[in-house]
């Protein structure tokens, strides 16, 4: 991966985006990368971001200093919901430009920033403002997080005709194995049609297999 900032998105609120986001930040810092993660919309907490704890325990960096600055968790809600819906039960709008400033921050100090958002890609941010449109708007390439659960493939499809039609550059797909499943049965055919699909459509994406956590 180039330096710079990656948005990570996924089918759902349960897709593992968080898993996979810490997952890839460890591969890249025993790579030789500076990376760091951010949550840039975190709901259902209030004073820290429990998908920040997650990242940093998998990567097993502790707490960092921009951590306890608040750059990677920007914005917290305290209502486990949609962004939009938090921001009105908390009576405050979510202050995008603190989140950028902070993003921004953190590509100046790090060479890969991966910023994790809040469930899927078309979960509204504000009544009329998308997930999906902040990425677009943002130019960001997109890491995109699926899996082997049954459903996946129409929700990874209908996302993939998504990002298309807004010009996403779609950098990887990861394809999350955790956690783990008896009957691996669903879960290896959806993974090879996704993988054909893409080599098809989406020539220039790769796709990562996700290993189930040990």
């Amino acid at each position: 991966m180039k330096n710079g900032i990656y948005f990570i998105s996924g089918i759902d609120t349960d897709a593992g985006k968080s898993y996979c986001t810490a997952w890839l930040a460890r591969q890249l810092a025993e790579g030789g990368k500076r990376v760091i993660t951010q949550k840039f919309i975190q709901t259902g907490n209030v004073g820290h971001s429990e998908d920040i704890d997650l990242h940093r325990r998998i990567m097993g960096s502790g707490y960092l200093p921009e951590d306890r600055e608040g750059l990677t968790m920007p914005e917290i809600f305290s209502y486990p919901c949609s962004p939009h819906l938090a921001a009105r039960i908390d009576h405050r709008p979510i202050d995008f430009q603190k989140i950028e400033q902070a993003t921004d921050e953190l590509a100046r100090r790090y060479d890969i920033v991966l910023v994790e958002g809040a469930g899927g890609l078309m979960v509204p941010l504000t009544e009329e403002y998308l997930t999906i449109d902040y990425i677009a708007d943002h130019r960001y390439p997109l890491l995109f997080v699926t899996s082997g659960r049954l459903g996946s493939i129409n929700h990874t499809l209908l996302a993939l005709e998504a990002i298309r039609q807004r010009s996403i550059s779609l950098h990887t797909v990861l394809y999350n194995l955790y956690p783990t499943v008896e009957d691996k049965t669903i879960q290896e055919d959806t993974m090879h049609y996704i993988r054909t699909y893409l080599q098809k459509h989406f020539p220039d994406t790769r796709m990562l297999e996700v290993p189930e956590l040990k």
